[in-house]
């Protein structure tokens, strides 16, 4: 291998360690930063915003109304918890068992068993899809989301970032667009209503709910009374 050659996979290698170790950085500081201030948009906000442009939709607009927990009615964080993830306010960051039962019924498939920290990992620093890559990289942010932030900002944070539908990102968002009143005002059925939709929002619609979604309503209406209503956030510190 010639000298110049040489030089020029080095090169490559330097500038490859020192993106990697930057990108690195910046997850590190955010994850310290947003450990209390508020996040002004996230990862999948961005790819959802490229990706109208790029398509040549300049309509398009994902935004977020940024709200604390004690501006959110206590319904949404029960509703999200009963149909996302049961295990949350106990685990850290990762639901071993249901993990184990997708793999043995799937074939190994990745889709499924991920948490609600997991899921605010993805979303604010990661992009959408499925590869062992990501979920790689959103396995160790997870780590360092559960290691810095409590259950309580988690919790916030997932809320302020979640997808509700086609640009509308957050409960602040969703409430305002789909029922005209603020995040402190959702009702239990309302709050179950958004969360029915989170698994699909794109396909799934909070304004004009199908028959599907309104039994899965049903069912998140049912599994809030049997982990005990407010009772449950109270226990551990999540209200």
């Amino acid at each position: 291998m010639s000298k110049r050659k040489r030089t020029g996979l080095v090169g490559i290698r330097q500038w490859l360690l020192r993106a990697i170790f930057s990108v690195l950085g910046l997850w590190v500081a955010g994850i310290l930063l947003f450990s209390f201030l508020p996040v002004p948009f996230s990862a999948v906000m961005v790819e959802r915003q490229l990706g109208a442009w790029f398509s040549g939709d300049f309509s398009y607009v994902a935004h977020s109304d940024w709200v604390g927990m004690d501006d959110i009615a206590p319904w949404m964080p029960l509703a999200v918890m009963a149909s996302e993830d049961q295990k949350f306010p106990t685990h850290w960051g990762f639901d071993v068992q249901a993990i184990q039962s997708v793999l043995d019924n799937d074939g190994g498939k990745m889709r499924g068993a991920s948490t609600l920290s997991q899921q605010t990992a993805k979303n604010m620093f990661l992009w959408d899809g499925r590869s062992w890559i990501r979920k790689g990289l959103e396995a160790g942010l997870t780590v360092g989301i559960e290691t810095v932030w409590t259950k309580r900002r988690i919790l916030t944070v997932y809320l302020n970032v979640a997808e509700f539908g086609e640009g509308v990102f957050g409960v602040e968002e969703a409430s305002q667009r789909y029922f005209h009143k603020s995040a402190s005002r959702l009702t239990m059925s309302e709050a179950a209503l958004l969360a029915a939709v989170l698994p699909n929002p794109i396909r799934f619609r909070a304004d004009a709910p199908s028959g599907y979604i309104r039994q899965r309503q049903q069912w998140i209406l049912r599994q809030m009374r049997q982990l005990g209503g407010e009772g449950f956030l109270r226990e551990y510190k999540l209200q």
